[in-house]
């Protein structure tokens, strides 16, 4: 008997792009004043100039909420369908209710799947790819992904080796079927606990597995999180773009998460991709964790440098330690992907 032929795989991708952040702007200069620090030095060690902090009672339900409202407000009919919400973070309201299913009973989800998911600034990476196989598995028809963090609530305000690199904010994407040859390729998804002590922030217990005593806020080593860094985000791009059948020259556009401008130039070089093809916003936006890769789209979306039928390359690395890596053929024919002059344009 003669086997018949696999049919081909749907095509998945984003179908609408939204995001948020909080109006308060903190300069680099406005850390000269409570410790040992410059400006001038976080900005050359660092690429960061200044980063948003959430308002008081501002949490990460509330800015994922304020994500979505950007989504609407641009395509009003673009969470017809959505069965599932999947909110990527590490500053979750509370462990119950999920931020998810908060997040779907104040954007008019109530009743769809809702789960949080957990792995610091890969988390939107990954949760594109959880979006993508739970839609071609029959789980949903269409989810919403929302990546959102309060990490100025989570860190220590006083800790130059913390403080001065994260900022808040909030993107949201609806993830469904685009046409034949737009959307994901494929994904790298990958973790290590081995370096947990590396960049850690404790929940219910006091210490790591091996022993590693855990303090009660945001805990980093520097040093060792930008080696890993580098050689991750240079591999899983590597990695991705191999399964994918592509090329480095083959990127148009790679779409980093934000940490560090020296930690993207030096993966960028382990890839083979100029920084004159890489989407930054570093500087004004600080490390949002997982909310860094749509607020880096959605800004080039909206500048016309991502366009349709544009290859791209994302790449994210957090805590845990985890990585994650996407490639995909950008679809730009709802309203929310498009070039803001060309949303004014059809609009006039």
């Amino acid at each position: 008997m003669t086997s018949s032929p696999t049919p081909p795989r749907p095509s998945i991708g984003i179908t609408a792009l939204g995001t948020y952040a909080p109006p308060r702007v903190v300069t680099n200069a406005d850390f000269e004043t409570r410790m040992d620090t410059s400006a001038e030095w976080i900005e050359s060690r660092t690429g960061i100039r200044e980063r948003r902090f959430a308002a008081e009672g501002e949490y990460t339900s509330d800015m994922g909420v304020r994500s979505v409202q950007d989504l609407l407000a641009r395509d009003p009919d673009a969470l017809r369908d959505v069965d599932l919400v999947i909110c990527a973070t590490a500053t979750p309201d509370a462990l119950f209710p999920s931020t998810a299913a908060l997040i779907a009973g104040q954007v008019g989800l109530t009743g769809a799947g809702a789960f949080d998911l957990s792995t610091a600034c890969s988390g939107f990476v990954y949760g594109l790819g959880m979006a993508q196989g739970l839609i071609l598995g029959g789980t949903a028809r269409r989810v919403l992904v929302v990546g959102a963090e309060v990490l100025s609530q989570l860190v220590d305000q006083d800790d130059r080796g913390t403080a001065i690199l994260f900022g808040d904010g909030a993107g949201a994407a609806v993830v469904g079927p685009v046409p034949e040859g737009y959307g994901f390729q494929d994904f790298v998804l990958g973790a290590d606990s081995a370096g947990g002590p590396s960049l850690y922030a404790r929940c219910m217990a006091d210490r790591l597995p091996n022993g590693f005593p855990m303090g009660d806020r945001v805990g980093m080593n520097g040093r060792e999180v930008f080696k890993f860094a580098v050689r991750v985000l240079g591999d899983s791009g590597r990695q991705v773009l191999a399964k994918s059948g592509l090329s480095s020259g083959d990127v148009d556009w790679v779409i980093p998460h934000q940490a560090n401008v020296r930690i993207i130039e030096a993966a960028n070089e382990r890839f083979g991709v100029p920084m004159s093809k890489t989407v930054m916003n570093l500087d004004r936006y600080g490390n949002t964790s997982s909310a860094s890769v749509p607020l880096a789209l959605r800004e080039a979306v909206d500048d016309g440098r991502v366009r349709e039928g544009q290859q791209l390359l994302l790449v994210a690395f957090g805590g845990g330690l985890s990585w994650g890596s996407c490639t995909m053929k950008w679809w730009g024919g709802a309203p929310s992907l498009t070039a803001l002059a060309q949303r004014a344009e059809v609009t006039a």
